[in-house]
């Protein structure tokens, strides 16, 4: 229990169904779509489409997602795989020929097909009770009215604002500036374009005059894309993956997404005595910065596209976590892994639902930087993600940019799973955070005894690309030990990551847990 004398927050505790998220509004918008009978499903959709005009900068229509699943009365987790593809005239020779070393970020080169509208569209008939027209309509109505722009959010939007270019300053922008806290924000054009989503389902969305629009705005840029690339999108089934720590199984989205990164990450960690350190001390910051290296090393190297990764079970193997906690100094940083094409990001947004019958959603749903690829198609102010900057343009690599082909994630949603029965589903956003997010997530319960709500609040640090990012959470004397083991130290301008989860509790009760780093909450009824 937490110290009621400090600041803080309580678990949310209900015993009908729960929401956790990083939005009041979508929140809300779950519990009341779950209090009008639908289930976890239609409530996780119906919120994570709100949180596309809740928080713009993080995620959208135009983006992509992941979702981890459990339906009543199975112990089974589904996956299913909402990352758009790469056009099919997309070749990273082009781009080599150009003389550039790694996709552009903020350009049509960078913007893979949209898959989340597709993979919504069929968990809502395949998995949903409420049906289509029921589970977009809260998102239609405040697209329509608008949201009061939130204090966080309002922080990401004046950061991110320089990437908008041509029709996205005129959706995104309020008579040329990023929206202060409290002032409404409205996309008419994306209700529209829900409504029809909502009467003719996922083919409104990726051919006619919607996806005209959105290729309109790409060829303006130079983009390859084809309306053949948007009519062909489809979500994908796929078989999680999980590995054991310390008495649970953390489950994880395969490939294309970076989940096995957190497994590695685990690990790597249980060959250390983890729980016998001070769990906000110097010795277990360092240990896990070291292993994130690792990890993050051999996720540059294999992880890509499904069909093109080919050593996920080397990722996976006990033997590969002892060889590589081997060469962790456990007094001396070593140097960080060579980088990856892909940037770093910290955008995204997490929600996960449990209902009465006791099905579990974890859903991931983001547009990759903020804003994406600051690229809008002019009716709908549709914003497009630049997911396709997580290629590489190295010739021969796995994740080769290449037509048709899925690039590295860095989104990942999770559950946590004890006696082969799932109890907590959760997600940590963050970006390139997320791996480590999962693991310290993971260690703070096992290691440390904490509470959901507890191992998110605890201070956070990433090793980040040579600076070992350490938040003001921690003391000075910390940070100067860990600067004294050759750590470059710093502390981030924002807070690293957000996390929402829920336990399933033995007695039947659901307890929430949502970040204070981000502007949500858990919700229960």
């Amino acid at each position: 229990m937490r110290d009621f004398h400090l600041p803080g927050r309580s678990p949310v505790l209900a015993a009908n169904g729960m929401c956790a998220t990083s939005h009041p509004l979508a929140a809300k918008t779950a519990v009341e779509m779950l209090e009008r009978g639908g289930n976890a499903m239609d409530a996780a959709i119906a919120a994570g489409v709100l949180l596309g005009i809740c928080e713009p900068q993080m995620t959208g229509i135009g983006g992509d997602c992941f979702v981890l699943y459990t339906l009543p009365g199975s112990k089974d987790v589904h996956a299913l795989n909402g990352s758009g593809r790469a056009p099919s005239g997309a070749d990273a020779a082009l781009l080599r020929q150009r003389g550039d070393t790694s996709v552009p970020l903020y350009s049509a080169d960078a913007v893979t097909i949209p898959g989340a509208i597709d993979a919504f569209c069929h968990l809502s008939e395949t998995a949903g009770t409420a049906g289509l027209d029921a589970v977009l309509a809260p998102a239609i109505r405040y697209a329509d009215s608008g949201v009061p722009v939130a204090p966080r959010v309002a922080f990401d939007w004046a950061r991110e604002t320089e990437k908008l270019k041509g029709a996205a300053r005129d959706h995104f922008l309020i008579n040329g500036k990023p929206p202060q806290v409290g002032q409404n924000f409205r996309a008419p054009g994306q209700a529209e374009v829900l409504r029809r989503v909502a009467k003719d389902g996922r083919d409104a969305f990726y051919t006619g005059e919607i996806a005209e629009d959105m290729l309109r705005a790409l060829k303006d840029q130079g983009g390859v894309h084809s309306a053949e690339d948007f009519a062909a999108v489809a979500a994908t089934s796929a078989t999680p993956i999980a590995g054991a720590y310390k008495g649970i199984d953390v489950v994880e989205h395969p490939p294309n997404g970076q989940g096995a990164t957190a497994l590695l990450m685990l690990n790597i960690l249980d060959q250390f005595d983890i729980a016998g350190m001070d769990p906000l001390g110097a010795e277990r910051i360092h240990i896990e910065a070291e292993a994130a290296k690792l990890a993050y090393d051999a996720r540059n190297r294999f992880l890509a596209d499904p069909d093109h990764t080919a050593k996920l079970d080397h990722m996976l193997s006990s033997d590969t976590a002892q060889r590589l906690a081997a060469l962790i100094d456990p007094k001396r940083a070593m140097d960080a892994p060579a980088a990856l094409s892909e940037q770093v990001h910290k955008d995204t947004i997490y929600i996960t639902v449990v209902d009465k019958d006791g099905m579990a959603v974890s859903l991931i749903y983001s547009i990759f930087h903020g804003f994406g690829s600051g690229i809008a198609s002019e009716k709908f102010g549709i914003l497009l993600q630049n997911r396709g900057a997580g290629f590489t343009l190295e010739e021969g690599h796995a994740n080769e940019l290449k037509g048709g082909k899925r690039p590295m994630h860095t989104i990942i949603p999770g559950m946590i799973r004890e006696n082969r029965k799932v109890i907590m589903p959760f997600g940590v956003m963050g970006g390139a955070y997320q791996p480590c997010g999962h693991a310290r997530f993971a260690s703070n319960l096992q290691d440390f005894g904490m509470d959901p709500q507890s191992a998110i609040d605890a201070p956070r640090a990433f090793s980040d690309q040579g600076v070992l990012k350490v938040e003001r959470g921690y003391p000075d004397a910390v940070r100067a030990q860990l600067s004294d083991m050759g750590h470059k130290v710093e502390i981030p301008d924002a807070a690293i990551g957000g996390a929402q989860a829920i336990l399933m509790r033995p007695d039947g009760i659901l307890e929430g847990a949502s970040d204070p780093r981000k502007d949500g909450c858990a919700l229960g009824y």
